[in-house]
């Protein structure tokens, strides 16, 4: 029965109207988002170039799924799009892993360089051998922690801190360096867990921390940007095969309409975010330079392995950049 479910899926994707091909774009978080002002502005473009030759339908807040679902279906041409985190991506293409290496990125103009340079688009170009065709690297920001236990200032305060990552091996690698309890869960998972009290916290930027409400689950939030957080737009190659030139091109241009809009919405959060949940009732404290050092020097043991994994020459690229 999934075999004839997924034909049907993929048979009427593009036949919805006379004039206009289904696309069903879906990703984790709400419609007032990161995520949904990308799905949006990828929309206005695509429209703005082609007319009505596509169509869209939205489905926020993981209504496809998870995003390894999510994923499988654009392999699968069961889903057209999606916005996905680079999280979730390492497990279709591992050398992702290696943006996420906590302190690896200095800043959001240093991030943003080495995506939209030599080294983020040869990674994008490494999903076409994993089923998928890679767009553009969007963005979420840098990642900060939240918790019920309490303010985290020092390595030891992460002593068996029950906390959600996603399903990087690089996170989880860090987090119990440092002696934390990593648990890796889908989002959709998250907020029940914390209600719960399964899990003491988890680890976002503060565009997800906002538009997920987090204080409401929440008490502490300490700014420490440990990791810059991306996500990338993606199509399913059956979709992708089925353009020509001029499509493609549309859909190219739109992907980088999508990652401005983005980093637009993250500029703005990184500005009125905090605010916005202290106000909301969360206690909030950021690390110094001198306090993300003392977390950088506990982490020298799991930078030798991300060298022995990706690649100490990839590493000073990426922090040769300017």
């Amino acid at each position: 029965m999934k075999h004839v479910y997924a034909a049907a899926l993929l048979g009427a994707a593009f036949v919805t109207s006379a004039n206009a091909q289904e696309i069903k774009i879906g990703y984790a978080l709400a419609e007032d988002s990161h995520y949904g002002a990308g799905a949006k502005a990828f929309e206005e473009s695509l429209t703005a170039s082609l007319g009505d030759q596509f169509s869209f339908r939205h489905f926020p807040s993981s209504g496809l799924g998870g995003e390894r679902e999510v994923l499988e279906g654009l392999q699968l041409g069961t889903v057209e799009m999606t916005i996905a985190s680079d999280g979730t991506l390492t497990n279709f293409v591992p050398e992702v892993g290696v943006l996420g290496i906590p302190f690896l990125l200095r800043d959001m103009d240093h991030a943003r360089t080495v995506l939209d340079g030599e080294i983020g688009q040869e990674m994008l170009a490494k999903f076409d051998d994993a089923g998928l065709k890679a767009l553009a690297w969007g963005e979420q920001g840098f990642r900060h922690i939240t918790s019920n236990r309490g303010a985290i200032e020092t390595p030891e305060d992460m002593a068996g801190l029950k906390i959600r990552t996603m399903e990087n091996p690089v996170h989880l690698e860090a987090f119990r360096a440092l002696g934390a309890a990593p648990t890796p869960m889908a989002w959709p998972e998250v907020i029940g867990a914390l209600e719960q009290g399964a899990i003491d916290g988890q680890e976002n930027p503060l565009s997800v921390i906002v538009s997920a409400k987090l204080n409401e689950v929440q008490k502490y939030l300490t700014l420490d940007g440990h990791v810059y957080s991306s996500t990338i737009i993606l199509v399913s190659p059956s979709l992708w095969g089925q353009l020509d030139d001029e499509q493609q091109a549309a859909f190219q241009q739109a992907a980088t309409d999508a990652v401005a809009a983005m980093r637009a919405y993250v500029d703005d959060v990184e500005q009125s975010g905090v605010a916005s949940m202290q106000e909301a009732g969360m206690e909030v404290n950021e690390l110094s330079p001198e306090q993300k050092a003392v977390f950088r020097e506990a982490l020298a043991g799991p930078y030798s392995n991300y060298e022995a994994q990706f690649g100490k020459e990839l590493m000073d690229r990426i922090q040769a950049i300017e």
